[in-house]
């Protein structure tokens, strides 16, 4: 715990030092201006709560390291989207909250680990399979995807789904100012989220298969030894904080939509029912994959930790 402590303290030192200089300089973070106080404020509780952790292991530092977590998580929702954006060579929409969401997703997996502490006893466990549940909320989870990504590969080879044709797609990409890198992926039959979703789906089996606790044969250098945990676990837990709060209230706003109750924002879709029809395959996706990931990451914690 020591250690750990020391690092959630160093990490609130940074954290709360760079809400200080936003407050103080009057940055907005997430468009209003006292956010920066906020994040000065779980900077400092990080300090104490580590410093604390230090010189007492037990007690309320760890009940408060795991709150400060949550907070984390919760500054660090839509990292995903931003990294995404930056990936494809797409500017993010603002750099100081940018750089908030990162620090937080760090702190979330820093605080994390002080909160639980050191574990004893034996090393890790030996590589095995999810339970059958667990693997078939991978399955739920991969499927999810299905109708998301022949949507997109339909428009990106040029076809219509919900009466919207590749070509207008491709003018909203342009007119959106979609970086160079996409619009050619786009023009070569790639879509660049399917081809995330693919690397989300491989994550997703990781997470529940053995072939993820361990490097496979075909890693030459590497074959044989533990993956890191940090490894899936990093993209695993920011996917999960960002997909499934977005998934679902994503999914509870277009039920609203759907009974009438509220009016849906149809963007550059020309009919409500378009922006249904488009809403509706890419909520489920993303709650039905996020729910899946947040599952199998929590297996995948507790399997490959030590003495688990």
């Amino acid at each position: 715990m020591t250690e750990r402590g020391w690092v959630a303290a160093g990490w609130g030192v940074g954290y709360g030092g760079f809400g200080l200089g936003c407050a103080v300089s009057g940055t907005a973070l997430w468009g209003v201006g006292w956010a920066g106080w906020v994040v000065a404020g779980v900077g400092a509780a990080a300090v104490g709560a580590g410093w604390r952790a230090v010189r007492r292991p037990a007690g309320w530092s760890t009940r408060v390291l795991w709150l400060l977590c949550g907070l984390a998580v919760v500054g660090a929702w839509s990292l995903l989207m931003d990294v995404v954006a930056l990936l494809f060579g797409q500017g993010v929409d603002s750099v100081p909250d940018a750089v908030q969401k990162a620090s937080a997703g760090v702190g979330a997996l820093v605080l994390a680990g002080a909160a639980r502490g050191r574990a004893r006893g034996r090393g890790r466990p030996a590589p095995a399979a999810a339970p059958g549940v667990v693997q078939l909320a991978a399955w739920a989870g991969s499927l999810a995807f299905l109708p998301y990504v022949v949507m997109k590969l339909v428009w990106a080879f040029g076809g219509s789904f919900a009466g919207i044709s590749g070509e207008q797609m491709d003018a909203s990409y342009v007119r959106n100012g979609s970086s160079g890198l996409w619009l050619a992926l786009e023009r070569r039959g790639l879509d660049g989220t399917v081809l995330l979703a693919a690397v989300g789906v491989f994550l997703l089996w990781g997470l529940v298969r053995p072939w993820g606790q361990v490097f496979p044969r075909w890693a030459l250098p590497l074959r044989g030894r533990r993956v890191p945990r940090w490894l899936p676990l990093t993209p695993a837990l920011l996917g999960a904080a960002t997909l499934v709060p977005y998934g679902l209230v994503g999914l509870g706003y277009l039920a609203l939509c759907t009974l009438g109750v509220v009016g849906i924002r149809q963007g550059e879709l020309a009919t409500p029912e378009q922006a249904l029809q488009v809403a509706w395959v890419g909520a489920a996706a993303f709650a039905g994959y996020g729910v899946a990931l947040a599952v199998a990451a929590r297996w995948y914690w507790r399997r490959t930790r030590e003495g688990g």
